[in-house]
């Protein structure tokens, strides 16, 4: 299992700090106790990170890329208590933690060949009078101190998304899990710090809103990179101005289903898409639009196979929906779902069982319910009727979110549609809307953040151009 010092990952060493229990959502029961972090500790590690910021910055590439693919390396190697430890601090079910981990690695490796991308290009500055004579060229330079803030559905990868990207762009890095989920993400850091001779390079502050808030508005940051919920991020980034902030927020991800679509594939993918991490991830699929001319037959097919998905104990490899983080979590879904049918809308499925809310299909949700309108970050799939792809790509912009959404069809001529139409980061096509390569560019518009994650442009997020001009 996990193997860190005591205390909390600072400067050169590990601070002594309270700490408190971590449990698994499944049961309750304790599987270990985090530090608790405080403001004045956040500010202590932003002062760390700014006094080695030069020589983080001085690092050859070779040094970093080395660094990167040995993280890479060290989480192979404990690959299978990665995925054990997330089971039981984020109740995730253990197939989608170890998909999370395969991801992890990938995002390093990804990281460490952006570290010989970074590089910039001439400029014809002779394009006028004023020019001549001179050379001109610019290159990419670290921005600064980050601050990383991740969510706790997906905590050991939306942490590596912060940290090795801005560890190729020579920046470094102060990482803030989610309070629930604080244990692999310390471990993770404490790997990379026992492979570096620059440790203050990356550390970890835990504790509430209040720490957040001290790392997010030190005017010494060059940039916060934060996911999790709308609401936060938009605080984040009224607090932090005029530090940049790139934001990965929540969606309520759509799925169109066209008259020409294979409905065994889309019915395969609602279930598929809409069930996985228990619903708590930002584009599982959250509204169906089904053109009506399929509709019922679509609705059968999904709703026949919905007893397929297992509910249970994470650890099962069976399991694929189980408890969500808190109580507070699963009491909130439950109410969104009774305010719907209470307006009108048919359950198939779903409600509390101990502490697992079981998969459900809502039909014909209506608009201003949260259920339909905001990020139900649950089981909870909505399906609605729509006359065509004109209503059903119309309903799709509507939404304050724009995060992905996909469309399944046979017709090229409505996939180029949808790509061209659909206001959202990412179309995708005859897939999940949960689709997602760690080496793709991710975010979205709208409400859903700006900003995207990705070690390539991550790294582009995380540098800033500087300009030169030379008259030889």
């Amino acid at each position: 299992m996990a193997e860190y010092p005591e205390g909390l990952p600072i400067g050169d060493g590990w601070v002594p700090t309270a700490a408190e229990p971590v449990v698994f959502p499944y049961d309750g029961s304790e599987i270990g106790r985090a530090p608790v972090g405080t403001p004045e500790l956040a500010t202590r590690a932003i002062d760390e990170a700014v006094a080695v910021f030069k020589q983080v910055a001085a690092l050859p590439s070779r040094t970093r890329r080395t660094l990167l693919n040995d993280v890479a390396a060290a989480l192979g190697a404990r690959r299978s208590e990665f995925e054990q430890l997330l089971v039981l601090e984020t109740g995730k079910p253990l197939v989608d933690c170890r998909v999370e981990v395969a991801r992890t690695i990938v995002t390093w490796q990804a990281a460490a060949e952006e570290v010989s991308r970074l590089h910039g290009e001439t400029v014809p500055l002779d394009l006028l009078p004023s020019g001549d004579g001179l050379v001109g060229f610019w290159k990419r330079k670290p921005i600064g101190v980050v601050v990383g803030i991740a969510g706790f559905n997906y905590p050991l990868l939306l942490a590596s998304h912060k940290i090795a990207p801005a560890i190729a762009a020579g920046c470094p890095v102060v990482v803030k899990p989610a309070p629930q989920t604080p244990l692999a993400t310390l471990w993770l850091v404490h790997l990379v710090r026992s492979l570096t001779d620059v440790p203050a390079m990356v550390q970890l502050v835990t504790g509430d809103a209040a720490v957040g808030s001290a790392l997010v508005t030190d005017r010494r940051v060059g940039a916060v990179s934060f996911t999790g919920s709308a609401l936060v991020g938009h605080r984040i980034a009224r607090d932090a101005a005029p530090t940049k902030t790139l934001l990965e927020l929540g969606s309520n991800a759509a799925l169109v289903v066209a008259e020409d679509a294979d409905l065994d594939a889309a019915a395969d993918a609602v279930l598929r898409g809409g069930f996985y991490a228990s619903g708590q991830a930002c584009i599982s699929v959250q509204r169906v639009l089904v053109v009506d001319a399929v509709a019922e037959e679509f609705t059968e097919r999904v709703l026949a196979r919905l007893g397929e998905v297992v509910t249970g104990d994470p650890r099962d490899e069976k399991t694929r929906v189980s408890a969500l983080i808190d109580p507070g979590s699963t009491k909130r879904v439950q109410e969104w779902v009774d305010k719907a049918t209470a307006a009108g809308a048919r359950l198939a499925g779903g409600g509390v069982d101990g502490t697992v809310v079981r998969p459900a299909v809502l039909l014909d949700v209506p608009d201003g319910l949260e259920c339909w309108d905001e990020e139900i970050f649950g089981p909870v799939v909505c399906i609605r009727r729509v006359a065509g792809v004109d209503d059903a790509f119309d309903a799709v912009n509507a939404s304050r979110y724009g995060l992905h959404a996909s469309v399944f069809s046979t017709s090229l001529k409505t996939a180029f549609r949808a790509l061209d139409e659909l206001d959202v980061g990412g179309v995708v096509v005859n897939e999940v809307p949960g689709f997602r390569s760690d080496t793709m560019p991710y975010g979205g518009v709208k409400d859903s953040g700006i900003g995207r994650e990705g070690p390539r442009f991550a790294v582009e997020e995380l540098t800033v151009t500087r300009m030169a001009v030379l008259r030889p």
